[in-house]
């Protein structure tokens, strides 16, 4: 069995157009770039959820699993920088799901829809033998600025991320414990039942002209940075100690008597932004992030000549990169 990224490895290998002027960018960022007509870059991305693997209707309410649906797929786009504006949805269900859950799961994906102000355009419904899994199409669209790939960082830059992280892994394990309603830990399980993809300061970041590398964190930081390193042909170090921890998850933690650092780092489905600029340009960044919209960008590392990221954490450190999650080797699922 091949690993995920060997896997799209020659997917990707296999598909490669080297004939058509119009395809900036296909498989190997978050969304393959369009330029149908001067001065618009389309972007257009596909994300399925399967259930089992990545959401569990035992806990997981259809009205957010929709929202979440819509958000998870809606972030690719917010990860190049880009104003999502279109939607294909591709359901597949099993004959026995009551009509109310249908309803209500398309209700929660209409609704972040919605507020994104996004259209959907169209799709597929289909019989499903075994669960349901849920297929979106997003497309998008720069026009005040071109998109942000994850091929640009360079030595010396700064690593950020746009939030705290390692929540959503929390919520989950809270949410298979029985724990999805304790008010202790409503901000971990909200962002594994709820998330909220970072569209406006992708645009932010985008118009500032300064952002070398992007994308969004599904798969872990470690992963995703290495993700980056890769496109750009250079390493990183993570200082753990530069990581933001929320004040649930540290209490989550405690609790536990373990670290959270490894959710933070392995975790996954944070779906904050993860981006690369020159460290001079750090402090406007971070406070033009605030100024506009209201979030703070948190400088956790740096980009090192060479490959592969590397955790800093006063003991000597240590290779992380790919550490993620894994839809081939990562047992169990996400969801």
């Amino acid at each position: 069995m091949y690993g995920e990224r060997q896997l799209i490895d020659r997917i990707a290998a296999a598909c490669r157009r080297d004939d058509d002027a119009a395809l900036l960018r296909a498989i190997g960022d978050d969304c393959a770039v369009l330029a149908p007509a001067a001065g618009s870059r389309l972007l257009l991305s596909v994300d399925t959820l399967v259930e089992g693997v990545h959401f569990d209707l035992g806990w997981h309410p259809p009205r957010l699993l929709g929202r979440k649906a819509a958000a998870v797929n809606i972030s690719d786009i917010a990860a190049m920088a880009g104003e999502p504006r279109y939607a294909l949805l591709s359901l597949s269900l099993p004959a026995a799901i009551p009509e109310g859950e249908v309803d209500e799961l398309l209700a929660g994906f209409l609704e972040a829809l919605a507020r994104w102000r996004v259209a959907l355009i169209g799709g597929d419904t289909v019989a499903s033998p075994a669960g349901m899994s849920l297929t979106v199409t997003i497309i998008g669209e720069c026009r005040a600025h071109d998109p942000v790939y994850r091929s640009g960082a360079r030595p010396g830059d700064t690593v950020l991320v746009g939030g705290p992280l390692g929540l959503a892994a929390a919520g989950l394990e809270i949410c298979r414990a029985g724990g999805r309603d304790d008010p202790a830990y409503g901000e971990l399980c909200r962002a594994h039942l709820d998330p909220t993809p970072q569209v406006e300061l992708g645009l932010v970041l985008g118009a500032s002209g300064v952002v070398a590398a992007m994308q969004d964190i599904s798969d872990g930081l470690a992963t995703d940075l290495a993700h980056i390193c890769r496109q750009s042909g250079v390493g990183a170090v993570v200082e753990a100690g530069l990581l933001p921890v929320h004040p649930q998850l540290a209490a989550y933690a405690a609790l536990r008597g373990i670290s959270p650092l490894e959710w933070m780092l392995s975790g996954g489905e944070d779906y904050r932004l993860l981006c690369t600029c020159a460290a001079e340009a750090v402090p406007g960044l971070v406070a033009l992030a605030r100024e506009k919209c209201g979030c703070e960008l948190y400088p956790v590392g740096g980009i090192v000549a060479g490959a592969g990221v590397r955790l800093e954490n006063g003991d000597g450190g240590r290779e992380i990169g790919f550490s993620g999650y894994d839809h081939f080797r990562t047992r169990p699922g996400k969801g």
